[in-house]
């Protein structure tokens, strides 16, 4: 299949997840579901936490897509930021170097406590995923994983869900019950990772 078709798929998912997630805020009271700690926010909702005294450590996801030709290539939509890096550019660098700089998690590197509030907020143009995984690993877009040289599928990314797509400007948030490190992934752009180390209080 190719790369145009994949991102469809992810910009259709993206859309059916927002237009869900609509549905169910309107029929549902505006309390967070007992039955998980990790949650997709709004993009004010980390400031709430914030203002509630809640600690929080914050990631934020970037890109740099450049809207006329990814959404020329890849289908309206699909990067939704002014300027930046052109489709054609972004398939050379990605296979040069394996990895594009722009497209990163901010910070690499996560050091908090059990029982602060992880964070992560998409700032680019594209829809991302922050992915808890075992172990780091591709992505759910064939080519993309080729150009990356990671051969091996990460399984959780085989497992996503509408939720799990954060289009620009939405945050996902888990208040960490357990001292570890985690691993966390775009699924989408593989090279995205970010590691959480978690320590007792």
């Amino acid at each position: 299949m190719s790369i145009r078709f994949h991102y469809l798929i992810i910009v259709l998912a993206g859309a059916a997840a927002v237009f869900v997630g609509c549905e169910k805020n309107a029929a549902q009271p505006a309390a967070p579901s007992p039955l998980t700690n990790a949650q997709s926010v709004a993009v004010g909702e980390p400031a709430q936490l914030a203002a509630k005294g809640e600690s929080q450590h914050a990631v934020t996801i970037f890109d740099a897509c450049d809207p006329e030709t990814f959404n020329a290539e890849l289908g309206a939509g699909t990067c939704t930021r002014s300027g930046g890096v052109r489709f054609a550019s972004f398939i050379e660098q990605l296979g040069k170097h394996h990895s594009i700089g722009a497209w990163h998690f901010a910070p690499p590197e996560v050091t908090m406590r059990v029982g602060q509030m992880l964070v992560a907020t998409n700032r680019g143009g594209e829809a991302h995923t922050f992915t808890e995984v075992e172990e780091f690993g591709g992505g759910i877009i064939p080519l993309l994983n080729q150009l990356t040289g990671l051969t091996s599928v990460a399984p959780e990314c085989r497992q996503l869900a509408g939720g799990d797509f954060l289009a620009p400007g939405a945050s996902f948030s888990e208040k960490e019950e357990d001292a570890g490190v985690e691993k966390y992934q775009c699924c989408i752009h593989p090279w995205m990772r970010a590691e959480v180390r978690i320590s007792q209080k």
